[in-house]
């Protein structure tokens, strides 16, 4: 062994998961490993870039992995001395998702992974510690401080729980993939997968897979000459053919591939070669599944220029949400996630009006309100929103607000265009009501909160839920100072505000069954947003408020906060949170089912053991609305 690789096989026998290789087997590889002087500032790859055949080592230096979003570079990591970075060509064939730069004068191995991936393959120490860290997308699985030589992972996101998600979303497939015998012969095998423009043929006993037949393995033992054309399958075929279960995740089917060094998946029945073939998974469609991560589908709503084409990411979202509940994923990161792209979507839709019409007169604000300004919306639930622009002078004020009016309209209507059903209440910034100056708005907030009882038919709780989806930072800022300012020591607003969420019907009866509808379309059925989740949701506002909590919007984030401003409570509140949560599933997956809102519940085609879980999630309800009546001291509205 020539001197630069023994130097270079010392080096790496310090670092993870290297250490767990013999001294032999370093050499081995450092042979082949090639060493790559990079100046101050100098590329190694970037965004896009085509994948190389190598993954790299940092041997001195400083390497920053960066990515652009919004136009500006963001730093993603800093690798130093023995961190390893470059690993997405072990896990897909896309290009690469961020960019690798020296930061000072660096000094990188290449190690090519041809040559390494059999050393992954058999060794179980070298594979567990890859497969854990590009599953958990960690610095190092095994130590979570400071330990030298890090492995980073290459699938960027903009968050942690985007990125968790990222493994659980949906994973389209071939499902009815070519099938053939063993007997068969090679020559119209090779026919029928030409003719059906397939590179793959899974070789089967009774639909039982035997095997299975690639493009590969015709090129690599029929071409070269191996094999005659006039043999059978069987001989040629790769076997035992990997197989996983239908509903297997973008993640599994990627560690998989690596695990075993193969292109191609054989899904079963039951996941094991003992049951049916239901489909064949494909290398391509892992990069097809990568192209739905939260990521992308924001970097292509940035790209939309209409209607059609944010109604098709607004159903990919969907596929996504399904498929992470069906991964039991914490509904708390969902709706993170699906609130992101919701409010992208919301704001591109502004654009577009803004595109259309020109630029605005003067600045303003588009506020999402209720579900989605709690961060809650998982369903197609209807839209609601105001529209809040700057003061002007009064002999533009008419032609000012003619404009917003018009953004309004066609913001609205695009949105009911992918999916978003217009506000029964008309609770929209279409609303010549709800569409007006920041002075107007603070009059509006000063009366609701300051007269209540003289204005009750006008106030609605969910404006008291808002979430920034375009425009200005400074006027929702506005807004909540006034709310804030006008809840500090209100008596009369708790008390309306605090009764009203009182005024919800029960959800069960004196003898603990379920209310449920007693006429129209959705007779026998349970109201599980009015009855269950409205409660827990005016009462999370109401203390949220009283408490002068400003900036958490979520309703399950809102009670984790109250448990901690109000530890005296604590138990009530988080109670209260996981009672919503759990509720709050129920609903999605009705929904989802239902292709609906998911308001009304079926208690019917609930197991006895949903049943009960559904009944027990109402608990916490009867504490809350006790913690109310006392805390609040209700009289006035009673």
């Amino acid at each position: 062994m020539n001197t630069i690789a023994e130097h270079i096989a010392d080096f790496l026998k310090e670092y993870p998961p290297f250490n767990h290789l013999t001294f032999e087997e370093l050499s081995e590889i450092a042979i082949s490993i090639r060493v790559v002087n990079l100046e101050k500032h100098k590329i190694l790859f970037q965004i896009n870039d085509l994948l190389h055949d190598s993954f790299y080592v940092v041997a001195s230096g400083v390497i920053n992995l960066s990515v652009i979003a919004d136009a500006e570079e963001t730093l993603l990591n800093k690798c130093n001395e023995g961190d390893i970075f470059g690993l997405r060509p072990f896990f897909a064939k896309n290009n690469y998702m961020m960019t690798a730069k020296a930061r000072e004068e660096t000094i990188v191995y290449a190690i090519p992974i041809a040559t390494f991936r059999p050393f992954v393959a058999n060794n179980s120490e070298v594979l567990n510690f890859l497969l854990e860290s590009f599953a958990v997308n960690t610095r190092n699985p095994k130590d979570k401080e400071n330990l030298i030589g890090k492995l980073i992972s290459d699938n960027v996101f903009y968050s942690d729980q985007q990125s968790e998600m990222q493994y659980f979303q949906s994973l389209s497939y071939n499902t009815s993939p070519l099938k053939t015998m063993g007997t068969a012969l090679v020559k119209d095998v090779a026919q029928l997968m030409t003719e059906s423009l397939k590179n793959n043929i899974v070789v089967c006993d009774n639909n039982i897979p035997l095997g299975i037949i690639t493009d590969t393995d015709m090129r690599s033992k029929i071409a070269t000459g191996r094999y005659p054309v006039t043999v059978s399958v069987d001989k040629i075929m790769s076997s035992p053919v990997i197989t996983v279960v239908e509903n297997v995740s973008l993640a599994e089917a990627q560690l998989l591939m690596l695990k075993h060094n193969v292109t191609h998946l054989c899904v079963t029945h039951d996941g094991t070669d003992k049951s049916e073939v239901k489909g064949i998974i494909s290398e391509h469609d892992l990069i097809v599944a990568q192209a739905n991560n939260p990521g992308v589908l924001i970097k292509e709503i940035k790209r939309c220029q209409s209607p059609k084409e944010l109604k098709q990411i607004r159903e990919r979202l969907t596929d996504l949400i399904q498929t992470s509940i069906s991964k039991n994923i914490p509904l708390s990161h969902i709706f993170n996630v699906a609130s992101e792209i919701n409010l992208a979507i919301i704001k591109r839709s502004v654009e577009l009006s803004i595109l259309d019409l020109g630029s605005p007169p003067a600045r303003f604000a588009w506020l999402s309100i209720g579900s989605q300004g709690r961060k809650e919306q998982l369903l197609l639930t209807d839209q609601d929103s105001i529209l809040i622009f700057e003061d002007v002078a009064a002999e533009k004020y008419r032609e000012v607000k003619d404009y917003f009016l018009r953004l309004g309209k066609k913001t609205t209507a695009t949105l009911e265009k992918i999916g978003y059903e217009l506000c029964p209440n008309g609770h929209m910034g279409s609303n010549m009501l709800w569409c007006k100056s920041l002075t107007d708005w603070t009059k509006q907030y000063d009366s609701w909160m300051n007269t209540p009882g003289e204005n009750s038919t006008d106030l609605s709780s969910i404006f008291f839920d808002y979430e920034i989806t375009f425009g200005e930072q400074k006027i929702e800022d506005a807004i909540g100072n006034v709310v804030f300012k006008n809840a500090k020591n209100n008596t009369l607003f708790f008390d309306f505000f605090g009764n009203d969420a009182l005024r919800k019907n029960s959800p069960l009866t004196f003898f603990k069954n379920f209310i449920v509808e007693e006429e129209g379309s959705n007779k026998d059925k349970f109201d599980i947003k009015t009855r269950a989740l409205m409660p827990l949701i005016d009462g999370a506002r109401l203390f949220i408020l009283n408490f002068d909590i400003r900036g958490i919007n979520n309703t399950f984030q809102r009670f984790k906060q109250l448990s901690i401003t109000d530890p005296k409570h604590a138990e009530i509140y988080l109670n209260c949170a996981e009672a919503f949560l759990i509720l709050s599933k129920f609903r999605t997956l009705e929904g989802l089912k239902n292709d609906n809102s998911g308001q009304f519940i079926n208690l019917n085609e609930l197991s006895k053991i949903d049943r009960e879980k559904l009944k027990n999630a109402l608990a916490p309800m009867k504490e809350l609305e006790e913690l109310i009546k006392s805390k609040f001291q209700l009289t006035q509205f009673s």
